[in-house]
């Protein structure tokens, strides 16, 4: 145990060591996500490793948890460092072999997914290709052939995968927990029993839409509901069923160029993060999308793989979210408390933005969408908002649902398991006698455990948010929400600037007038 002032000055020490690993780690990270070549890929998994071994010290853990659970600490910033270290190291305990392990093996999986192209008819596709033919042919057994392709890389890496949920594990339960989700949960600062009751209610409240919503989809796609029906290889996205596409709009234009005229019109500047991010595909370039803060001084980049299409404008707003939020935290706070209050508070900017590609007025006033063309499509554009917004969350559900039960039992049939979880919650039947590693072929699970349920909260904040702006903020003009400074004003004031001083349903109660509240979102999905 320390007193303030020796935990201040191990503070100092921590970050002195820590900061600069950080950097570097994040910059290794980026050239191996941006080339593929493997000698980045290997710098970037050494510095993870070095990272993670400096929370592997047990007489430093010892010291932040006795400092934490003492009370001596009474200046604020100091009692919320020791608990985001104390998670920090408590996540980390375990042999330095054991940390050269599991990284080696993460990164090698890592490596799988950026350096994948699915093998269709003896050519091989990206994943913009792949969802090109789910998106436009009309052939059943060309689909069929591209959703299979985009399932190829699961049983390339399914073996790997579950070693590594072993090694999670492992050492999960030497540290007390029944397992490496529900360390993960416990390390966010979620307890599992209220999520998975939230989870629950979601799922039985969105039941009768969903189902509503799904056979009348299936009904304009062909009836079938089979996995290659849909524009996306895992369903996460609503389909375009020709009645209103946006890709027209954005044919030929700079997506970049559309988004740094909305985010300086609601007042925030992205200049600097566009100048320094990686936006068009590229052999060995990671084929996804993502931000990146490298060294949260200001360096925050972007990666995508762009093409003019609605699908890649969304995009683009919301991986912009993530960089506004990172590059607005108050650059005066220690530097641990210099990230996002928690991923479902960057994950719900992220989403809060994304969703504004299905607004009417949006597209007026960024994508020349002509006013009346947008005036007469603002019916069809919330219902298709709505109803992209209500498939990703049964998708959501599967995810989560999925990774609690692996963890929970890795040994158990996970291909039966996955198909049971999509038509449970997707309402999408299983190809007749596949028994394939379907769900590995999904880099999440993999490369970012235990992570999707923020998206789900996620998308109950963005609702929260949004209703607070529309309705406190900004006084009822829905308009003004997609032009006027006062959004990036209340976002930088309320939600960017705090960083992680505070528990993050502390900052949304402060923000908003009342800590996450699922209402905002289930009421609006209710109205489909």
């Amino acid at each position: 145990m320390a007193t303030q002032q020796e935990f201040a000055q191990f503070v100092e020490r921590h970050t002195a060591a820590t900061q600069p690993l950080h950097k570097q780690n994040a910059e290794a990270w980026w050239k191996a996500s941006t080339t593929g070549e493997k000698h980045f890929e290997e710098e970037s998994a050494r510095l993870e490793a070095a990272l993670r071994k400096v929370y592997a010290n047990p007489e430093e853990y010892a010291l932040v948890r006795d400092t934490l659970a003492s009370g001596t600490l009474t200046e604020a910033h100091l009692k919320r460092l020791a608990r985001l270290l104390s998670h920090a190291y408590l996540g980390n305990q375990m042999p330095p072999e054991e940390i050269d392990r599991i990284v080696a093996l993460e990164k090698e999986i890592e490596s799988e997914f950026n350096n994948h192209r699915a093998k269709v008819d003896g050519e091989d596709l990206t994943d913009n290709q792949i969802k090109e033919i789910l998106r436009h042919e009309t052939s059943e057994e060309r689909r069929r052939a591209a959703w299979e392709g985009s399932k190829q890389v699961g049983a390339r890496v399914a073996e790997r995968v579950l070693r590594l949920v072993g090694m999670r594990n492992e050492n999960a339960r030497r540290l007390g927990f029944r397992n490496f989700y529900h360390l993960q949960l416990e390390l966010q600062d979620l307890d599992e029993e209220r999520l998975f009751a939230q989870l629950g209610a979601l799922a039985v409240q969105t039941e009768d839409v969903w189902k509503r919503f799904k056979n009348q989809l299936d009904a304009r796609l062909g009836g079938a509901g089979k996995p290659w029906h849909y524009s996306d290889p895992f369903f996460q996205e609503l389909p375009d069923v020709g009645e209103l596409s946006l890709d027209p709009y954005f044919e030929g234009k700079r997506l970049e160029d559309l988004t740094k005229r909305f985010y300086e019109a609601i007042g925030l500047q992205i200049d600097d993060i566009l100048a320094r991010s990686d936006l068009y595909e590229r052999p060995g370039k990671c084929q996804h999308a993502f931000c990146m803060d490298v060294d949260r001084l200001g360096d925050v980049r972007v990666l995508c793989n762009l093409k003019s299409d609605e699908y890649w404008m969304g995009t683009m707003l919301h991986e912009l979210g993530h960089a506004v939020y990172d590059k607005y935290i108050d650059p005066t706070l220690p530097f641990h408390l210099r990230e996002a209050a928690h991923t479902l508070f960057t994950e719900a900017v992220a989403m809060f933005m994304g969703r504004l590609v299905k607004d009417g007025r949006w597209l007026r006033l960024y994508a020349d969408v002509p006013a009346e063309v947008a005036a007469q499509a603002d019916a069809a554009l919330r219902t298709q908002m709505l109803g992209q917004l209500l498939v990703f969350v049964r998708w959501g559900l599967v995810v989560t649902h999925f990774e609690r039960a692996m963890y929970q039992d890795p040994t158990r049939d996970l291909n039966t398991l996955w198909w049971d979880l999509v038509e449970r919650f997707q309402g999408v039947s299983r190809p007749t006698d596949r028994n394939a590693p379907d769900w590995a072929s999904k880099i999440h699970i993999a490369t970012a455990p235990a992570y999707y349920q923020n998206y789900i909260l996620g998308e109950m904040a963005a609702s929260q948010m949004l209703h607070h702006l529309t309705n406190k903020v900004l006084a009822g003009d829905a308009e003004a929400l997609v032009r006027d400074p006062r959004v990036g004003e209340w976002f930088v004031k309320d939600i960017f600037r705090p960083g992680t001083s505070a528990h993050w349903e502390e900052i949304l109660e402060r923000a908003t007038g009342e800590p996450l509240n699922p209402r905002y979102l289930v009421d609006g999905l209710l109205t489909l």
